[in-house]
């Protein structure tokens, strides 16, 4: 435990500022474009799964009414 305890130096405060700072060179950020591009893949994703659980939710929808008038008809 003794040997953990020493491998954990505590780090300052001015010192974690200047590692974060080193750390956020190395970053590769992306560029206008790619995000603009990554923005609208991410909007047309959403339109096609919105249109897709509205299909499947009118789908079995339907096959839920058809199946409970089945039964009452019956009945």
């Amino acid at each position: 435990m003794a040997d953990n305890a020493e491998a954990k130096k505590r780090t300052g405060p001015m010192t974690f500022l200047a590692q974060v700072r080193a750390e956020g060179r190395k970053v590769t950020w992306t560029t206008r474009k790619e995000t603009v591009s990554a923005t609208i893949m991410v909007l047309i994703m959403v339109v096609v799964a919105a249109i897709f659980f509205l299909v499947t939710d009118a789908v079995v929808s339907f096959v839920v009414r058809l199946v409970t008038q089945i039964g009452s008809i019956n009945a």
